[in-house]
């Protein structure tokens, strides 16, 4: 009886000190009183990333440990369909894969995750035309047609959002704006750039665009661009992987400016 009695003023220890200290936790009842937002995604469970966040994988033999009700015992504390209750297999849980339902969004869920790819600039794309279209072969409204109008509403949210998540992604300009705000930098793309050698630099391409007579002339101009473009590219992945924000947004810039004459030579051709 000591012994158990030891035992469980250990863990008792063990566990205040895991818990952020803003969370009321019961030791008699364990139950988290503060924990929906520590836990609103599966990458929440990954103590390496925050380390005030519980790291419940490793209490689960406590068998009235309880989150908002339930038992941990026998389960994770994870997103369930909200047509069959059912707890997902995969992550992210877009789709039911017990009863064929479309979920709800989850915010929580980034572009990468959808395609389950690693958040870097650089990325694998060889397979990600292929999984943009089994998600719509999956998500697209079309197939939910006959299905309740909340289901079909989260058809359109998560089909729309899977495309310009396979857009965003495939776009190296907007993969870089958007891994930035990731990471919490705000990138404005209407912002007037103050480089006047980039400013005269960009003039010079556009009246060269203008004069060109054939497309032969304009596809020098786009090699040109093309390689400018790889340049600053290059440029930015350097400055994001060692976090050195304003040289990665004055990078999103040039790249910006570059690709507007892009279109304009396209527009051309």
């Amino acid at each position: 009886m000591w012994r158990k009695k030891l035992l469980w003023t250990t863990l008792s220890s063990a566990l205040r000190r895991a818990l952020p200290s803003t969370s009321r936790f019961s030791i008699n009842s364990i139950h988290v009183t503060q924990f929906s937002t520590a836990f609103s995604s599966t990458r929440s469970f990954h103590s390496e990333e925050d380390p005030r966040v519980f790291p419940i994988q490793r209490y689960w033999f406590l068998g009235n440990l309880k989150f908002s009700g339930k038992n941990f015992c026998s389960e994770r504390v994870l997103p369930r369909c909200w047509n069959c209750d059912a707890v997902p297999q995969v992550v992210p849980f877009l789709f039911c894969d017990s009863c064929r339902s479309i979920q709800p969004v989850d915010r929580a869920v980034d572009y990468f995750q959808i395609f389950g790819l690693e958040k870097k600039y650089y990325i694998d794309d060889r397979n990600l035309e292929g999984r943009y279209k089994d998600w719509q072969k999956k998500l697209h409204p079309d197939l939910v047609h006959s299905k309740s109008e909340k289901e079909r509403g989260y058809a359109a949210e998560q089909s729309a959002r899977v495309i310009d998540a396979y857009r965003t992604l495939t776009n190296p300009l907007s993969r870089a704006i958007y891994i930035l705000k990731l990471e919490g930098v705000d990138v404005d793309e209407e912002e007037t750039v103050s480089d006047i050698e980039l400013l005269a630099e960009i003039l010079e391409i556009r009246e060269a665009v203008e004069e060109a007579t054939d497309s032969q002339a304009l596809n020098k101009i786009q090699a040109q661009i093309q390689e400018k473009l790889a340049y600053w590219s290059e440029s930015f992945a350097s400055a994001f992987q060692s976090r050195k924000y304003e040289e990665a947004l004055s990078s999103i810039q040039r790249m910006t400016y570059y690709r507007r004459v892009n279109e304009e030579i396209v527009k051309k051709l």
